[in-house]
Formats: C-alpha cells, sequence, structure tokens
C-alpha cells in the first residue's frame, strides 16, 4: 500500500467513525487498528497495548490531573461568581463594562483552570444571563464568552502546553512564559473587538451601567485574590527552580483545594468527591485521547506516511513564510475536527523539526499552534465551546452563538499575523526570565 493510498484511507476511516458520533478517543484508535491491520495483519495485536501505554508513560504528564484537579476545584464553587462580579464591581463605570468584565473573566478564570469548557461555563453562566438583562445583544453576549473561553489552552497553566512541550521535549516553563504576552495581547483584542461591536450595534453604555460605592467594590476581593496568589506562587516556584512543573502542579492543586474548602466551606465528603470525580473523569479522557493519538501516529508512521509528508513538505522549494503558512491552514483544518490534544500529540513531532529547520523558534511556535486550536474551540463542525454556551443558553439559537464568535475568528487570526511580525511578544518574556534559549 503507497503512503498517499494509505493516508486517504485511514483519514477517510477516522472522518467516518467521528461523523457517527463515535468519541475521538475510540475514533482515533479505531482508524489506527484498521490501518495497521491493512498494513501488517494481525501481529499487530502484539504491539498495541505497550505502543499506547508509551505514548503515556512519562512523568511529566502527571501535572496534567493535578491542574485539572485545580481547575476542578475552582469550577465546582461559585469562584467564576465571585470573580465576574468583582470585575464588574471594578470596571462598571467603563463603557461596555459587562463585556469588558466577561472576557477579563474568562481570562484570569483561565489562570485558575486551564481549561476552556471549564471557563466557558463558569462565566457564561453568570456573564450570559446579566448581560440579556441589561440589554446587550445575544451575539455579543455569547460570542464574548466563546471567545474569552479560548484563553484557557494559553495562559499558563496550559493542559495543552504541558503536552506540546512532553512531545516536543522542549521546557515547560519557557513555554508557559511564552503564552503570557500572546494571551494578554488575545485578551485586549477580544476586549477591543467586542467593544467595537457593542458601539456598532448601537448600544448606549451609560444605559446599562450601575454604580457601586467604593466599599462594596472592596467586599468583592477577599474571595478572589487567594486565587490569584495561588497563581503566583505557582509560577514562583516553577520559575524560580524550586519545583519541577510536576511539583508545582502538585502544590497548586494542593492550596487550591484548601483554599476551596475553607472559603467555600465545603467540610462534607459529597463536594469534595464531585471535585475529584470530575478531576478523575476528564483526565482520563485527555489521556485516553493521548494513548490513541500516539497509536494513531505509530500507524501513520508504520504506513511511512508521516516521513511521506514530512519530506514533502522539506522538499518544497518556497519562502519559509509561505511554508509556515500552509502548516497553519493544516492547523486550521486539524482543529475544527479534533480536541487540541491530540492534534498536537500527532502533529507536532511531525511539525517540530520541520519549524525548527526552517529557521523558527520552537516556542513562538507552539503559540502559534495553540492560537489555531484555540480557533478550533469556536468553530463548527467541533466547536466545543459553543456546544457549552448553546447549553448554558439554550434559549439562544445557535445560529446566533456561531455569529457572535466567528468575529473573533478572524480577530485571531489577525493575532497570528501580529505574532508572525513581531515573534518577540512570545520570546522576550521566556528570554528575559530564563536567559536565551539554546
Amino acid at each position: 500500500m503507497s503512503p498517499t493510498s494509505g493516508g486517504l484511507l485511514i483519514i477517510g476511516l477516522l472522518l467516518v467513525l467521528l461523523a457517527s458520533g463515535m468519541p475521538i478517543a475510540f475514533a482515533l484508535g479505531m482508524a489506527a487498528i484498521g490501518g495497521l491491520l491493512l498494513s501488517d495483519g494481525f501481529g499487530i495485536f502484539e504491539v498495541l497495548g505497550e505502543t499506547m501505554f508509551a505514548g503515556i508513560a512519562n512523568l511529566a504528564y502527571v501535572s496534567i490531573p493535578m491542574f485539572v484537579l485545580m481547575g476542578a476545584a475552582v469550577a465546582a464553587t461559585p469562584a467564576g461568581r465571585d470573580l465576574y462580579d468583582a470585575l464588574d464591581r471594578w470596571l462598571n463605570r467603563i463603557p461596555g463594562s459587562l463585556v469588558l468584565s466577561n472576557i477579563g473573566a474568562c481570562a484570569i478564570f483561565s489562570g485558575m483552570t486551564g481549561s476552556s469548557p471549564a471557563t466557558c461555563a463558569a462565566i457564561g453562566k453568570m456573564g450570559i444571563p446579566e448581560m440579556l438583562k441589561r440589554g446587550y445583544p445575544s451575539t455579543v453576549a455569547t460570542g464574548s464568552i466563546c471567545a474569552g473561553g479560548t484563553l484557557g489552552i494559553l495562559i499558563p497553566p496550559s493542559v495543552t502546553l504541558i503536552v506540546y512541550g512532553i512531545a516536543t521535549e522542549t521546557s515547560i516553563g519557557r513555554l508557559f512564559l511564552a503564552g503570557v504576552m500572546p494571551g494578554l495581547l488575545l485578551t485586549v483584542m477580544f476586549m477591543t473587538w467586542a467593544m467595537i461591536d457593542c458601539k456598532r450595534k448601537g448600544m448606549k453604555f451609560e444605559e446599562v451601567t450601575t454604580r457601586f460605592s467604593f466599599a462594596e467594590k472592596m467586599e468583592s476581593l477577599p474571595k478572589v485574590i487567594p486565587f490569584m496568589l495561588i497563581i503566583a506562587g505557582t509560577l514562583y516556584v516553577l520559575y524560580g527552580g524550586v519545583a519541577t512543573p510536576s511539583e508545582a502542579a502538585g502544590a497548586g492543586a494542593f492550596l487550591t483545594l484548601g483554599v476551596v474548602i475553607i472559603i467555600y466551606r465545603l467540610f462534607r465528603p459529597a463536594p469534595i468527591i464531585n471535585i475529584f470525580s470530575a478531576t478523575m473523569r476528564e483526565s482520563v479522557m485527555i489521556m485516553m485521547i493521548m494513548a490513541s493519538a500516539e497509536l494513531f501516529a505509530f500507524a501513520l508512521s508504520s504506513l511511512y506516511i508521516t516521513q511521506s509528508l514530512a519530506a514533502a513538505i522539506a522538499d518544497l522549494e518556497v519562502n519559509r513564510w509561505v511554508m509556515m503558512g500552509l502548516i497553519n491552514v493544516f492547523l486550521l483544518i486539524t482543529g475544527m475536527f479534533l480536541p487540541p490534544v491530540a492534534v498536537i500529540v500527532m502533529s507536532a513531532p511531525l511539525l517540530y523539526p520541520i519549524v525548527v529547520g526552517a529557521g523558527f523558534d520552537p516556542y513562538w511556535f507552539a503559540v502559534i499552534l495553540t492560537i489555531n486550536m484555540e480557533i478550533g474551540l469556536i468553530t463548527p463542525p467541533v466547536g466545543l465551546n459553543l456546544f457549552v454556551v448553546n447549553a448554558i443558553a439554550p434559549q439562544i439559537p445557535t445560529s446566533q452563538v456561531l455569529w457572535g464568535a466567528l468575529p473573533y475568528v478572524l480577530v485571531m487570526i489577525l493575532s497570528i499575523f501580529i505574532m508572525c511580525l513581531f515573534p518577540s511578544i512570545a520570546t522576550w518574556l521566556p528570554d528575559l526570565v530564563m536567559g536565551p534559549a539554546i
């Protein structure tokens, strides 16, 4: 079987399985097994278990369930509501404050959880009804939450960047730092577009602005500040050389769980069990996707698909920026059909040597890849954030949610162009804190 026919077969089988509604992990595994059966016969069953286990048998992956536990602990409490309320009180005199509060709360909550769906759910439950009550268009309310939620996989701690770091053997600490400035840039760009969109639709901000006294503003801080200190502390021990990423994640999870229990008085067993159950479900889901993606990558390699594709890309006699444009198109398309973890596990080892060989910084490329994955979270057919928001506000038609989110796709594409023009946006902070990459 030629690499071309093998590639078409295995990709076609994967698309059919995904279209059937099969979970991502099982679809990846079944497509891989189907391709391997056709090429090598039943002998492949001797290596299936070993290959899948090898995909997750890395000590650094211990940090993933720890960061997931942080997110589950925060998401299981009214922390998102408190954060949203605090920002609303402090920003209420700024025109369009509620839009800024939504996106700002998403950005900060992303740093607490590292999860896009959790951010959408936690902030959206408060933000969308409040915006609709104050007269904001449904497209503005839902679109800002969809886009703000995507920041969860870019602003550290980010599970996506951890997976990229392990797949490419790059520094996770440096990757986290590389995501800070682009994350802030995207947050500002999202806020800017939201304001433009509101004004374009004739919103009179002074009519939806509420006054809060200084005392009311201060009342909102005690429940928010501890979480901000935990994020700062986790990042400090990570970059200060005090702990490894796994140890920092463990300490952060322990502190977050303790703060959540104390502040929200979760002294009964049931809420704690629910937090650990949610952590277990999401962690197992992520690990299953990673193990299946490793098997899928093994199948592509066994059929010489990855080698042929890499050789074809490397042999392209085009400008390196044209090559980067083609890579971005590839990432955009795959991100529309597969979750970020699966795309990174499969594509990062293939693209990493090509990108580095073309003279691009691997940490800068990690940010570009992640922004592409963010776009996939708010575009059909998968568009996980679209479905989360639709579940939160079922009274709003899916078409309106989609139209509200699509302009933010253009904003993210614009941010990719800005990152290409000014790559130091991603590389400046890592070089400042950790020194130039060798």
